[in-house]
């Protein structure tokens, strides 16, 4: 988790219809983020998913999924 993380103001659909505000609420997450490689990147948030996978270009996925698959052998 960085330490700048932050809400990512998708706020329910907002973050659809005005991208700017999202873009500028996770700005100093995203680069934060973006300064190493990460084994996941997870959020419990679906709308929090979209905001965060747009600031940083990375896939994030529901911490549910995260762990499934951690603890999921492969088949």
């Amino acid at each position: 988790m960085p330490d700048s993380w932050g809400c990512c103001a998708f706020a329910g659909d907002r973050g659809l219809l005005h991208p700017e505000v999202t873009a500028g609420a996770t700005a100093a997450q995203a680069a934060e983020i973006n300064q190493r490689d990460h084994d996941a990147y997870a959020s419990c948030n679906r709308t929090c998913e979209m905001g965060m996978s747009r600031a940083t270009g990375q896939p994030y996925r529901h911490v549910l999924e995260v762990l499934v698959e951690a603890v999921e052998p492969p088949a």
